[in-house]
């Protein structure tokens, strides 16, 4: 009996020396598991390039120098060619999309929709837009006499334009790590007049270029992961609140934009509050083209219109557009883009 105790007690202490060992590779291999995991989720720094207001100015300056960006008028074309030119200059692929619409007042509108493509090759792709022709006519002026005169359309429509020309210039020179489409859309400020009756199809007036694009963009099977919309974005004292259309087709995309602007110490201008519904360039984006996409516009709860002062007025020149806010919107919006990836 004790010999046979004996070999029992060796055998169990081998068994248990194996199920040892076996506990301690076990354990290795889930070190070397959980190392694995930590390196893979190590951040990658990005270099996030300084937005130019100065530079963004200028060109918002220039646009106005041509005078109302009217279509049919010498002004709308020499603007037109000017942006073709820039974007060429600056190595940018470029579509010029030209196409007919026709108004309220039952006018053909000839019109251009102005694409430069950054990193055309990429299939992962953001949309950027904003419109570039003004209002042809003062219809909010208080001086009635002004209601059928052209505007400058410094912060409605040139605004936008400048701060996308100057991410196009810093994106020709570090290139993001995707696509993006920057759409300059025409024909999107020749709505309704206001002093005439509301048609039933008053609505359809505005966004021409946006509604043509959206329904024959540049590249047949266009796609892209979400777009923003900039309009009414360098007056002093902008406020861009929540816009309801925003919200309602891309809630998660106005999320994202809203928290890296706060993030970069522009929570004065990005506003949690309601922004109200806009029937912008956005809205025929997301119906037609089914892009999800938000307006970044100027709220203001104070004015009747619901937009900036000078909101279609003859008011709306150079005098309005203020470098901060021109800041905020391109700092942001290059943090939005170099963060793709």
């Amino acid at each position: 009996m004790t010999s046979s105790l004996m070999i029992m007690n060796k055998f169990f202490k081998i068994i248990l020396l194996f199920v040892f060992v076996l506990l301690m590779q076990a354990c290795e291999n889930d070190t070397v598991k959980s190392v694995k995991r930590n390196t893979k989720k190590k951040e990658v720094e990005i270099n996030i390039p300084e937005f130019d207001a100065d530079s963004a100015y200028n060109y918002v300056a220039k646009q106005v120098s041509f005078g109302p960006r009217v279509p049919g008028t010498k002004a709308h074309a020499e603007c037109a060619a000017y942006f073709v030119n820039f974007f060429k200059s600056k190595g940018i692929k470029v579509y010029e999309q030209k196409f007919k619409s026709r108004s309220f007042d039952n006018k053909i509108l000839n019109g251009i929709n102005i694409i430069a493509a950054i990193n055309p090759e990429s299939e992962a792709r953001i949309l950027l837009a904003s419109h570039w022709d003004s209002r042809p006519f003062a219809d909010h002026d208080p001086d009635n006499k002004n209601h059928f005169t052209p505007i400058d359309g410094a912060n409605d429509g040139a605004s936008g334009v400048g701060i996308l020309m100057e991410l196009a210039r810093q994106m020709s020179k570090k290139k993001p790590a995707i696509g993006i489409d920057i759409i300059l859309l025409d024909l999107e400020d020749y709505g309704q007049h206001a002093d005439e009756q509301p048609s039933i199809n008053s609505e359809n007036s505005w966004g021409l270029g946006a509604q043509f694009w959206a329904k024959n963009p540049h590249i047949p099977g266009y796609d892209a992961r979400y777009g923003i919309l900039l309009d009414m974005v360098g007056a002093k004292d902008a406020i861009f609140g929540e816009e309801y259309y925003s919200k309602h087709y891309a809630p998660g995309v106005l999320k994202k934009v809203w928290k890296i602007a706060q993030q970069n110490g522009y929570e004065a201008y990005f506003r949690n509050i309601d922004g109200g519904g806009v029937l912008d360039d956005h809205v025929f984006i997301n119906k037609f083209a089914y892009i999800p996409t938000i307006d970044i516009i100027h709220h203001d709860a104070n004015t009747d219109s619901g937009f900036f002062p000078y909101w279609h007025t003859i008011g709306d020149d150079m005098s309005v557009i203020e470098k901060s806010t021109l800041k905020a919107v391109g700092q942001t919006m290059v943090a939005v883009v170099y963060g793709e990836r």
